[in-house]
């Protein structure tokens, strides 16, 4: 006979342990003791962008100047929640209640025709000159087509919604993007297609430029935040949860993802890599329902950690792929018979 009484609590305690306990506790009040200097450049930058949220805004959205910068003032001075997340979740929270689309809030003011190298910042609505290089399959229903633009700078990932209604890309096809938003992850940029960008296909062709990088050494470390992880649901977001939330979303469930993040250490250099869900399931021999499992067994998602380490540290790897940041983002990769001590990498990583 089945204890349903257990099942559940078990189920609930999995839950509970993968989306992070979050005990209830005040907001941090602002210190008492603050910069006056500080406040007035503080307060010039929220008014700034509230002048900016305002102006972009359409007018269909019952949004005021001053209503705006009081919503900033009390995010930024009350809650200390950085500028750049305050703009986001005030834009979030007028669009919540109106029909328009977050990434259909573009500039009025005329975008900045730009290389692909040139883009590093989030939220910024620019035009492009590039290739199709390459198109993947995309892994949802909302999403049109997605993959590799590039220019003679070097390739950035886009992604083009079901809902934008744009007409196809072609691979191998120049075009003259118009009016497309810029967004990050973990130091990796892309550009998003929305219903106000333009397409013009071009008749001439462009030599992308190749960022991919490689390295060899030996795995000497395996970050925080390796393992199985939770992503945002969201179909326009890939952020990692932090304790059952996305910093843009706020709280949800959220969808089990793999990855590695490690450090890869040739004796005289140092590169830290990032291994994706593939390259994780190839690299440590392990799927994620498999890694899903082990988890609800354990009722840790430590566990899927701890197996990664012991399969994949200390192994001597050639890995190849775009610098993201500080990161490498590994496409390829290639096991060398070479092997190191594991206890005395370890020593090595302490010291990183």
């Amino acid at each position: 006979m089945i204890d349903t009484g257990q099942s559940e609590w078990r189920s609930f305690t999995f839950t509970t342990i993968c989306m992070g306990f979050r005990p209830r506790q005040a907001y941090r009040q602002p210190s008492p003791i603050a910069n006056e200097t500080e406040n007035t450049m503080s307060n010039s930058d929220i008014q700034q962008e509230a002048q900016d949220i305002h102006d972009q805004l359409p007018e269909s959205v019952d949004a005021s100047l001053d209503d705006i910068e009081e919503r900033l003032t009390t995010l930024v001075d009350d809650y200390r929640v950085p500028l750049a997340e305050a703009r986001r979740s005030v834009v979030s929270t007028y669009l919540s209640d109106s029909d328009v689309d977050r990434d259909d809030v573009s500039s009025e003011d005329g975008n900045e025709q730009v290389d692909i190298e040139e883009i590093t910042e989030a939220e910024q609505w620019v035009d492009i000159t590039a290739k199709v290089a390459d198109l993947w399959e995309p892994r949802s229903d909302s999403i049109a087509q997605v993959g590799l633009l590039g220019d003679e700078t070097g390739t950035i990932k886009f992604t083009k919604w079901a809902k934008s209604d744009l007409e196809a890309l072609t691979e191998g096809q120049v075009y003259r993007l118009g009016n497309v938003v810029t967004d990050e992850y973990q130091g990796q940029y892309s550009v998003k297609l929305n219903r106000t960008t333009t397409i013009e296909a071009l008749d001439q062709d462009i030599e992308v430029g190749d960022d991919t990088t490689d390295a060899e050494g030996a795995l000497v470390d395996i970050q925080s935040g390796s393992g199985l992880i939770k992503r945002c649901p969201e179909d326009d977001c890939t952020r990692v949860l932090q304790n059952g939330r996305c910093s843009e979303h706020g709280e949800g469930e959220g969808e089990f993802d793999l990855r590695i993040k490690g450090v890869i250490d040739n004796g005289d250099t140092v590169q830290e890599v990032i291994f994706d869900r593939d390259a994780t399931e190839q690299v440590a021999d392990i799927t994620l329902s498999q890694a899903q499992e082990m988890a609800m067994d354990a009722l840790d998602t430590s566990v899927v950690a701890d197996e990664i380490r012991e399969v994949t540290l200390g192994r001597y790897y050639r890995v190849q792929g775009p610098e993201l940041g500080r990161y490498l983002l590994v496409n390829e990769f290639e096991q060398l018979a070479e092997m190191h001590d594991p206890e005395q990498l370890l020593i090595t990583a302490r010291s990183i």
